[in-house]
């Protein structure tokens, strides 16, 4: 079965040109059956590229999903459409009384160096993160996400490399038997983008959390609490293979002298096409968590949902 988005969604396109099965509303009003609700917080700010690149290894499961996208406040985009942002996403204050999900995923956010508090929508963030632990089954939070939601829910302290956290690195999995981890292999590829850093050492102690699958230069990039309720990710399984390398060209045209992304390019050299090294693992992390947190644990009766 395939994910359920909008009928103009660009995503369609791109992901049909890929072969992965999507459909449309239109189609979807024939299906009988009891499809996934999930919403997608974007707060990314290429709105339209974070879109396909989400909904690219939601697609890649027997399940089907239906996605909600969901916007903090009227905002207006400066890298995305007035337009599309009007036509496809709803706003937080707008579902929030009205539908459960099954599934909610909280991109990364250009903040990282920002303290939370001064966040202007820091707020409306915690009201979310606090609302999600009883309307929704089960929710992944990437990158600052993440960070943000191990400091409103357990206190964790973030701390700012002095390097940018920048490249593709080797990874361990902890535990093989985990359910979000299941199939992985011993040792696996992630990319990385960040400049914050929580200490592994406090999120090992902490009793409400299961630390998943670490890297010797990033410290931690898969925990879940315990209950499964909540999924931190502090890299991007989504990436595309030159997402890092537009990352790199877009600071070097403003003038920021970045850093090459670590084990990226191939010799290093920039004008060379990099390769991506984990798609697999990232299709297989999204199966996995569709399959064992959301799908084998939600309620067929979405109202019945609760924190319990």
């Amino acid at each position: 079965m395939p994910i359920k988005i909008p009928d103009l969604l660009p995503a369609i396109k791109v992901l049909n040109q890929e072969n992965i099965f999507v459909m449309s509303d239109s189609r979807a009003m024939s299906q009988d059956i009891r499809p996934l609700e999930l919403a997608i917080l974007n707060l990314m700010p290429n709105k339209i590229e974070t879109e396909i690149q989400l909904m690219r290894l939601l697609a890649n499961t027997p399940l089907q999903v239906n996605i909600d996208l969901l916007r903090i406040d009227m905002h207006v985009s400066k890298n995305t459409p007035s337009s599309h942002m009007n036509t496809f996403y709803h706003l937080f204050d707008d579902v929030k009384n009205k539908k459960n999900y099954d599934g909610l995923i909280v991109t990364g956010a250009p903040l990282g160096l920002i303290d939370y508090h001064q966040v202007k929508y820091w707020d409306k963030m915690c009201e979310i993160m606090d609302w999600a632990k009883k309307h929704v089954q089960s929710t992944v939070y990437l990158c600052w996400a993440a960070h943000a939601a191990l400091y409103h829910q357990y206190g964790l302290q973030r701390g700012i490399r002095e390097k940018k956290l920048s490249g593709i690195y080797k990874h361990k999995t902890l535990d093989l038997l985990e359910p979000l981890t299941q199939g992985f292999d011993d040792y696996f590829y992630m990319p990385h983008s960040r400049y914050a850093e929580v200490p592994l050492d406090a999120m090992l102690a902490h009793p409400e959390l299961n630390v998943l699958a670490t890297c010797e230069e990033g410290g931690a990039f898969l925990l879940a609490s315990k209950d499964r309720r909540s999924v931190f990710i502090t890299g991007h399984a989504e990436y595309n293979a030159d997402t890092l390398a537009e990352e790199y060209w877009r600071d070097s045209k403003k003038g920021l002298n970045p850093a090459l992304p670590e084990n990226y390019f191939p010799q290093d050299d920039p004008e060379q096409t990099p390769i991506n090294l984990w798609r697999s693992h990232g299709n297989l992390l999204y199966c996995n968590w569709l399959n064992h947190y959301v799908y084998q644990a939600t309620p067929f009766d979405l109202a019945k949902l609760s924190d319990a």
